[in-house]
């Protein structure tokens, strides 16, 4: 087993600290259920720390230059990517991922990140307005010290996406990531001061609700970014409203996939898995109702079937291994949860349970014959279990497709180009994929509508979501007053 115990658990002023006084937290390799590392919860006093110590740090940080912030996080991207392997490795053991995804998904898309925001750091620019005799001007100034809330399912990855956009605007971030998958943002941490990051610019806490509520609740905090539950974004709004801090909300979903009837079929069955079964269904983004127009449903069901029944799952740290377990053993009782009671009431195509091997291991699940008031239509349910729904017509399945809650993601598989464009525009997602599934490059917004969230992630909306603008009105003649 490799060592995977890190120095100390949090990571405050350019340096790991420990606080032996914090409950315990243990982190589980989800394959076999071996603890692997323990860590320990920020206590008051480490939460003090880390919070005087972003800070003090973004002064300093927000005085420099723009490039020379965007050296610091190109240089950090080149590290990650010179330790790709090993943060990869351990991104596996942290959330069960097979070594075969963590090695393209991860800490390489983290670095892609750190590389985007590194490029844009010297474009924050402001605009003037000419107002006859007089004119105006504004700048884009940094908000100040910031809260990322990581979620469990990519801890690396968010880590990078909070923190690039956050740090080349010229904030401070205190970070604090799933207490399920404490260990890569740690990494993060170091690699980032490493590259030459001021001590306080980028922490690291470890904790729960509490300690992410201590964060997003100090005067001290001006903005709070969240990637979790819809459940758990109503909780720190709420909190983060009552300080009248800006916030970044990055919530779940329930997205559709739809297949028309002169879509290539093996290009939609691939998107549909991609949609359903990567990093073992544990995605926001997931397409996991998938209409599929009646005319093509017995053969895309034919074709679906057979390759999820070829999938590979395994150890995820062997390099062949396609499907890895879920992240704990509450989640899998909670996927197989939905699983028992869907079998109730929808076409069980193929898995459906526990598989017996140690381990969080849930078999890959197809469901047809689904309906939309069925719950298994209706739920996040985040694991490996895909609904199949039947449609007719293109104005019944958008109907239908925008009959829910949530508004993350949605995707379109068919050979008309103008129909998709046409439905692009009028499915109630922030992201709208155009066969293809579950692409995010940094230079792309991403996030939703209405349940989803609000704000997003890359591109330079994310970096200007890390500023405010002021006004500046500059006089150029005697004040004209009436008294």
């Amino acid at each position: 087993m490799t060592d995977l115990q890190p120095p100390a658990s949090h990571f405050i002023d350019g340096a790991f600290t420990e606080d032996a006084a914090g409950d315990p937290i243990d982190s589980m390799f989800p394959a076999t259920g071996e603890t692997v590392a323990r860590l320990h919860a920020a206590t008051p006093a480490i939460v003090e720390a880390a919070l005087a110590s972003a800070t003090a740090g973004q002064a300093a940080w927000a005085a420099m230059d723009g490039a020379a912030r965007g050296r610091v996080l190109c240089r950090a991207a080149g590290l990650m990517r010179d330790r790709n392997r090993a943060l990869s490795l351990l991104e596996t053991y942290d959330t069960g991922k097979p070594l075969q995804e963590t090695l393209v998904a991860d800490a390489a898309s983290g670095a892609d990140t750190l590389d985007y925001f590194g490029g844009l750091a010297a474009d924050l620019t402001g605009t003037t307005l000419p107002l006859g005799r007089d004119w105006a001007y504004t700048l884009r100034e940094p908000l100040g010290v910031c809260v990322g809330i990581g979620a469990w399912n990519y801890p690396t990855q968010i880590a990078c996406w909070k923190a690039a956009p956050a740090l080349a605007a010229g904030n401070a971030m205190v970070f604090k990531p799933s207490e399920i998958t404490p260990l890569g943002a740690l990494q993060v941490a170091a690699i980032l001061h490493e590259a030459g990051l001021p001590p306080g610019v980028f922490n690291v806490l470890q904790g729960g609700g509490d300690v992410g509520a201590a964060l997003v609740d100090d005067p001290r905090v001006a903005k709070v970014s969240l990637t979790g539950s819809a459940e758990t974004g109503r909780r720190v709004y709420s909190l983060a409203a009552q300080g009248m801090k800006q916030a970044t909300m990055e919530l779940g979903g329930k997205s559709p996939l739809i297949v028309f009837d002169d879509a290539g079929l093996d290009d939609a069955v691939a998107g549909a898995l991609l949609g359903n079964m990567y990093s073992a269904g544990q995605i926001c983004s997931n397409g996991t109702r998938v209409f599929v127009q009646r005319s093509v449903l017995a053969p895309f069901l034919d074709r679906l079937k057979a390759r999820v029944e070829a999938m590979i799952v395994g150890d995820p740290r062997d390099e062949a291994t396609q499907l890895g377990p879920l992240v704990s053993e509450t989640q899998m009782h909670r996927v197989l949860g939905f699983v028992d009671r869907g079998r109730t009431a929808a076409r069980l195509v193929t898995g459906g349970h526990r598989l017996d091997r140690p381990g969080f291991y849930v078999a890959p699940t197809v469901f047809a014959d689904v309906t939309d008031d069925m719950e298994i239509a209706r739920e996040e349910i985040f694991g490996p279990v895909m609904s199949v729904l039947s449609f007719e017509t293109e104005a019944e399945v958008t109907a239908r497709a925008n009959a829910t809650p949530y508004g993350l993601s949605a995707g379109i598989f068919t050979a008309d180009l103008t129909r998709a464009h046409r439905m692009a525009q009028r499915l109630q997602a922030g992201t709208v994929w155009i066969n293809a599934y579950n692409l995010t490059p940094a230079g792309m917004p991403f996030g939703g509508v209405k349940a989803s969230g609000f704000g997003r992630e890359n591109a330079r909306a994310a970096m200007e979501s890390y500023t405010r603008t002021k006004s500046v009105y500059v006089g150029m003649g005697p004040v004209d007053a009436p008294y």
